[in-house]
């Protein structure tokens, strides 16, 4: 099995999630052959995998390539019977391996798996989705009953159970992808800088005639977003822009118009909301500023 960790300024992370990782390969009695795409961290992160971690084999980028652009420097360059993409801010449960990889060889049309995400304080994850529907875009920037919010709706499926079942996608946080589903469907589309693209790859593998899976007994510990929270406005708008490029490939025409239409409501949603946050003293002007800019530039999109 090959593993592929891009990393962007998330050392201490990236440092227990590598050792999580091996105990964990130890643990369930795999070999694992290791790549870390370092995205130009300015934190020490490739160095640390260098004293740290010799055995892996680092890609220390001279700059920030994006999440699918690193991972396929990655997928070229494993070597194992199947690829596990994996984020820095996550730690690897014993047995994880070993669950996700058993089911992905035992389940021939499975092109990827993904395990059962917790929080840091052992709390559940949603870890897998539906695709993204006009609903769905419309309850995330206008957010109605909580019921409604944790629904099929709102592309949820419901929590709890042990065993596998079909999804439409995994969180991109770790997913298992079999090598020969790779070879037919190409990499990660690397016009998505960050996000969507682990959605766009399981729509591709399911238009193919594949099938994607959560195993609920392989438990991975994800913090969540720790790369991305650095940024946030910038990363809201790369948000966007995923969204966008995955909406054109996949919305018929007036689906896309419809979300769009649905996108520039929100903005404005947004934009009100934060003002008036504001004017009670509870947003500073530089904060709304830069969310206003934010805001009219998805707009604008």
């Amino acid at each position: 099995m090959t593993v592929v960790v891009v990393s962007f300024n998330t050392r201490e992370l990236l440092r227990r999630c590598l050792a999580s990782l091996y105990a964990a390969a130890a643990t369930d009695g795999l070999a694992v052959e290791v790549v870390v795409a370092d995205n130009a961290s300015g934190d020490g992160s490739a160095a640390l995998v260098a004293k740290e971690f010799p055995e892996a084999f680092l890609l220390a980028g001279e700059r920030n390539l994006g999440f699918a652009a690193a991972s396929n420097l990655g997928l070229a360059l494993g070597r194992g019977r199947h690829f596990l993409l994996l984020n820095p801010d996550t730690e690897v449960r014993a047995g994880a391996l070993r669950a996700m990889l058993d089911f992905l060889e035992a389940t021939p049309r499975a092109a990827c798996v993904g395990p059962n995400l917790v929080y840091g304080d052992g709390s559940a994850q949603r870890s897998c989705f539906r695709f993204p529907s006009l609903t769905m875009q419309f309850l995330d920037l206008f957010p109605l009953h909580p019921r409604l919010m944790v629904s099929r709706l709102n592309g949820r499926y419901p929590l709890g159970g042990s065993e596998p079942y079909p999804v439409d996608h995994p969180l991109g946080a770790c997913m298992l992808l079999r090598r020969e589903a790779v070879a037919q469907l190409g990499p990660l589309d690397e016009g998505y800088f960050i996000y969507c693209e682990e959605v766009d790859w399981c729509w591709r593998a399911r238009k193919a005639g594949w099938q994607v899976y959560c195993v609920p007994r392989a438990t991975v510990l994800h913090h969540e977003a720790q790369s991305t929270r650095q940024f946030a406005e910038p990363m809201f708008v790369e948000l966007y822009r995923s969204r966008y490029r995955l909406f054109a490939k996949y919305y018929s025409p007036w689906r896309r118009a419809a979300v769009r239409a649905v996108i520039r409501l929100g903005m404005a949603r947004l934009s009100l909301r934060d003002r008036w946050q504001a004017s009670r003293g509870d947003l500073s002007p530089e904060k709304l500023r830069a969310r206003l800019r934010t805001y009219a530039e998805i707009a604008r999109m």
